[in-house]
């Protein structure tokens, strides 16, 4: 498996976002995750964006950080808040989002941030699992689905 960083509109990001949102629409009845992102949300040194490629360099799996401060949405200065984490479903149990997770945490300690702040829903066991597995604690509810009851956030510090 290799890792590689993209920015968040290219071609393999998009698709794996366009299959990550279609699994969140289909787990929450809805039309996916409405928080808005844009694709320097994730340029470094304010954040980064990875894929993991298979031996026949085939996307699948992904994962980005944004930088994140205080602000009306409940996060704090320092926050280094996790986007779109998601293995293909072919690619799961493999350890590739710890892995994931792990190259993120690293980059966005060496940027600085001090906080990994994550938001994930009722309907994600394996995510939640992932998560506390990792060393991640419940925290105050931030970001886009704050006010929503299937929201649950999660932090760790860097």
């Amino acid at each position: 498996m290799i890792i590689r960083r993209v920015r968040f509109d290219h071609p393999d990001a998009v698709k794996l976002n366009d299959e990550v949102q279609a699994e969140y629409a289909e787990r929450y009845g809805d039309e996916g995750d409405a928080t808005v992102l844009a694709p320097t949300d994730f340029d470094p040194p304010n954040g980064v964006y990875l894929i993991v490629y298979d031996e026949f360099d085939r996307p699948v799996a992904t994962g980005g950080w944004r930088s994140q401060d205080r602000n009306e949405e409940g996060n704090e200065d320092g926050d280094a808040e996790l986007k779109r984490m998601f293995v293909v479903a072919e690619m799961r149990g493999r350890g590739l989002a710890r892995r994931i997770l792990a190259a993120l945490e690293e980059d966005a300690r060496a940027a600085g941030r001090v906080r990994m702040v994550l938001e994930t829903g009722t309907k994600q066991p394996e995510a939640i699992a992932l998560y506390t597995s990792s060393g991640y604690e419940p925290c105050a509810k931030f970001g886009y689905y704050r006010h929503h009851a299937d929201s649950l956030c999660f932090a760790k510090r860097l």
